[in-house]
């Protein structure tokens, strides 16, 4: 069972509040690997699984690869519809998060889950989350931990430029919403947080805000949604980056 702090309050080994993992410190990082394959086998059953996926979702646009992404990490072919794009064309959130990648921004998750999915094969990018910040303020306010983190951590600067993904928890995507609402600009947002009490509501806030202020944002409708979900379409974004460098994608 999961909380609005993304599990049972508990955090693996050697995870701090101030944790961070640096991808490729020296910027001599391992190439992408679809859905984290390395080894011959591995590459065959992903190349074989995303064929699939490829019949039953369209292939002609950078945002229908996020759509795919999506129906993989939910084994749900009906999902590519339940996703949302925010910005001028569905394609921006995709370049905007690819050229953050390629520009070496920050990726800061909500919580541990979220964080520990994204790969640190193809980029350069330091990925930190959030939660294990802003315990006073929690506990002097009575907020959840993952919106306290959120505030913390914003109130550092680490969400401006940064890619912001909210796997988890409403109330994480709610404060980020006000985060942006007061001034923050992320360069892209992905959030898919999930559950039946404002999970919905927090990313239609999100969206409202992102549209008003301008932040390219790929969100989902409904009451699903999830870390894995997040953590996936944020390597998508690597994917994409990572064909962008070796002249395969060309970024508009």
């Amino acid at each position: 069972m999961t909380t609005d702090d993304g599990g049972d309050g508990r955090q693996p080994a050697g995870t701090g509040a101030e944790d961070e993992t640096e991808a490729g410190a020296t910027g001599d990082f391992e190439e992408y690997a679809d859905l984290g394959a390395t080894t011959e086998n591995a590459m065959a059953i992903a190349e074989t699984s995303m064929e699939r996926v490829r019949e039953l979702v369209p292939d002609e646009t950078l945002a229908d690869r996020i759509r795919q992404k999506s129906v993989h990490a939910t084994g749900d072919p009906e999902f590519q519809h339940l996703v949302r794009f925010t910005g001028e064309r569905e394609s921006e959130p995709v370049v905007a998060g690819a050229r953050a990648v390629l520009d070496e921004r920050p990726i800061v998750a909500d919580i541990t889950m979220a964080a520990a999915g994204i790969t640190g094969r193809g980029h350069d990018c330091t990925v930190r989350k959030a939660i294990g910040n802003g315990a006073d303020l929690a506990e002097e306010t009575g907020m959840t931990r993952t919106a306290a983190s959120v505030l913390e951590l914003d109130r550092r600067g680490a969400y401006d430029g940064a890619v912001a993904v909210v796997g988890n928890a409403p109330t994480a995507a709610l404060a980020l919403a006000d985060c942006i609402a007061d001034g923050t600009r992320p360069a892209v947002v992905v959030a898919t947080p999930v559950g039946f009490v404002k999970a919905a509501d927090s990313r239609e806030r999100l969206r409202e805000v992102a549209e008003t202020h301008g932040v390219p944002a790929v969100t989902n409708v409904g009451r699903r949604g999830g870390s894995g979900l997040a953590a996936g379409l944020t390597n998508e974004l690597v994917h994409v980056a990572s064909d962008a460098r070796r002249g395969d994608v060309e970024l508009p």
